[in-house]
């Protein structure tokens, strides 16, 4: 099993709210890994849409995206594209 952390500042003008929220809960299903974010002292599970919303991460925010299993590496790249 891989666990993979990434830091990073969300570029994408609408954040994570309401529609790339359900982009990011979409490919983060197509995952088996176990994946998490985090924004300050609050995470959610990466695969709820409600837990992505909640984080109320806007532009310029910091998040970290943690996914733990066999599919890991390649689930934060795909996360990644869709924040940048």
């Amino acid at each position: 099993m891989t666990l993979i952390k990434k830091e990073l500042i969300v570029k994408n003008k609408q954040g994570l709210h309401a529609r790339p929220a359900a982009v990011f809960v979409q490919i983060a299903n197509k995952f088996d890994s176990r994946i998490t974010v985090r924004r300050d002292d609050e995470e959610v599970n990466g695969k709820s849409i409600m837990g992505i919303m909640m984080l109320a991460a806007g532009a310029g925010s910091k998040v970290t995206i943690i996914a733990n299993g066999d599919d890991a590496d390649k689930a934060v790249v795909e996360l990644e594209k869709l924040l940048l």
